[in-house]
C-alpha cells in the first residue's frame, strides 16, 4: 500500500518537473515559435510565386481559345489556278423569223418548252402557196412536152438536110427551137422550187434541239416575212465568258479543266477558246469556258465564279489560310503555334494556294501535326499561355471532379 502511494506521487512529481521545464524554455526564447510558424508562411510563398511566374519571373499573360480556333498541319491535295468570274449563258440562242407573210392557223409551242430539230412550231395557211406550186407543176408539164416536140423535129430537121431535103436554115431553125424548149423547161422547174419552198416555209420548223425561250406570235395574227416569231436556247451546255489579267495569259491554255460554283453547288467545266489578242484598254484576254448542262441544272445568265486548274499538288503539307499572318516588318509570313499550351511565332514560307479550298502549301516554318491558330482571336504573342475549353487536363480522367 505504501510503495503503490510512493510510486504514483514520484510520477506525479516527474510529470510537473517537465511541465516547468518548458515554461522556462519558452521564456528563455520568445521568438522561436512565431519565427518558425513566418518561415513556413514564406516557404509556401515563395513556392506559389515561382509556379505562376514565367521564365522572366513574371506572370506569363493566358487567352482562352475555342476548338474551333485551332487547326492542325496535315497533308493534303491541293490545286494552283487562275481565278475566274462570269455570266454562264447558252452557246447558242436561235431567232426563227417568218420567211413569208400570211396568217397564222396555229402555234403550237410556248415559252419553257423544249423542242426538238424539225419539230413543227407553227403554221400559216398555205392555200395561195399550194395554188402557185400546183401552177408551177403545170407550167413544167408543158414545157416538157413543149421540149420533145422540139427535140423531133430536130430529129427529122437532121435527116432532112443529110439527105438534101431542106435548107440549113430550116435546120438551125429546129435546132434553136430545141434549145428554147430547153429554156423554158429550166425556168419551169425553177419557179416550182420557188414555189415548193413557199409552200413548205408555211409550215415552221425549229432549226435545231432546245428550249423556246421567246414566243412573240399568236394564233390568227398576220405576220409580215422577216418577223421574229420564236427564239430558241440551246442550254445543255453552257459558256462562260470570262477575262483573265494579261500576266496570267500563259497560265491558260485550250483543255484545262475548271471548277466552279454557281448557285451554291460545284461544277466542271473545259477551257473552250481563248482570244488570241489582250483587250488595250482592260489589259485582259478573254478565257471561253464550256460547261455541260444536259440536265438543265444551270440557267442562262447564273454568276459564277471559279478557277483555272493549272496542276495539281498532292500529298502536301497545308495550313489554312486563316492562319497565315503577315509580318510588319516586311510582310514576312508567320503563324502561331501551340507547343505544350505555350504560343510561338514560327515563320513561313508559302507555296501554292488553293483559294476553293482556303488551304495554303506550306514550304518550311511547320511539320505535319503541328497545331496553329486561326482566325481572329485576340493580341497574341510569344509565350503566352494558351486555355482550351473542353480540353483535357494533363493526367486528370475525363469526368473528374475538381475537389
Amino acid at each position: 500500500m505504501g510503495s503503490s502511494v510512493n510510486t504514483q506521487t514520484l510520477i506525479t512529481r516527474l510529470v510537473a518537473a517537465c511541465v516547468l521545464l518548458g515554461i522556462s524554455a519558452c521564456e528563455s526564447n520568445p521568438d522561436s515559435a512565431s519565427a518558425a510558424t513566418a518561415a513556413g508562411s514564406v516557404a509556401t510563398k515563395t513556392r506559389g510565386r515561382d509556379s505562376a511566374s514565367g521564365r522572366g519571373g513574371r506572370q506569363a499573360p493566358t487567352i482562352t481559345l475555342a476548338p474551333g480556333d485551332l487547326a492542325t498541319v496535315a497533308k493534303e491535295t491541293i490545286e494552283e489556278g487562275t481565278p475566274i468570274t462570269g455570266d454562264l449563258n447558252p452557246i447558242e440562242t436561235v431567232d426563227v423569223r417568218a420567211r413569208l407573210e400570211g396568217d397564222l392557223l396555229g402555234v403550237y409551242v410556248r415559252e419553257g418548252q423544249h423542242v426538238s430539230a424539225g419539230q413543227l412550231l407553227a403554221r400559216f395557211d398555205a392555200s395561195e402557196q399550194q395554188s402557185g406550186q400546183e401552177s408551177a407543176l403545170a407550167d413544167r408539164a408543158s414545157a416538157r412536152t413543149d421540149l420533145a416536140t422540139a427535140q423531133w423535129n430536130l430529129e427529122q430537121s437532121a435527116e432532112l438536110f443529110k439527105a438534101g431535103a431542106i435548107a440549113e436554115r430550116d435546120y438551125k431553125v429546129a435546132r434553136q427551137a430545141v434549145d428554147a424548149a430547153q429554156a423554158r423547161l429550166a425556168a419551169s422547174e425553177a419557179k416550182l422550187r420557188t414555189a415548193s419552198l413557199a409552200s413548205r416555209d408555211t409550215r415552221v420548223l425549229a432549226p435545231t434541239s432546245g428550249t423556246i425561250g421567246a414566243r412573240t406570235v399568236e394564233q390568227g395574227e398576220r405576220v409580215a416575212r422577216g418577223t421574229s416569231m420564236f427564239t430558241i436556247v440551246r442550254n445543255e451546255i453552257l459558256q462562260l465568258a470570262a477575262a483573265v489579267p494579261a500576266r496570267q495569259a500563259n497560265a491558260v491554255r485550250v483543255g484545262q479543266t475548271v471548277h466552279f460554283v454557281a448557285d451554291a453547288r460545284s461544277f466542271e467545266g473545259r477551257v473552250a477558246r481563248v482570244s488570241p489578242t489582250i483587250d488595250p484598254t482592260s489589259r485582259s484576254i478573254t478565257v471561253y469556258v464550256d460547261v455541260p448542262n444536259a440536265t438543265g441544272q444551270l440557267k442562262g445568265g447564273t454568276f459564277a465564279t471559279g478557277r483555272v486548274v493549272s496542276r495539281t499538288l498532292t500529298g502536301v503539307l497545308t495550313v489554312p489560310t486563316a492562319a497565315i499572318r503577315q509580318s510588319q516588318d516586311g510582310g514576312h509570313p508567320f503563324a502561331y503555334r501551340l507547343e505544350a499550351n505555350t504560343v510561338d511565332v514560327a515563320p513561313l514560307q508559302v507555296g501554292v494556294v488553293d483559294e476553293r479550298l482556303g488551304k495554303a502549301e506550306v514550304i518550311s516554318g511547320l511539320s505535319l501535326g503541328d497545331r496553329v491558330i486561326v482566325g481572329n482571336v485576340g493580341t497574341l504573342g510569344r509565350g503566352m499561355q494558351a486555355v482550351i475549353l473542353g480540353a483535357q487536363e494533363p493526367g486528370r480522367p475525363r469526368g473528374a471532379s475538381n475537389r
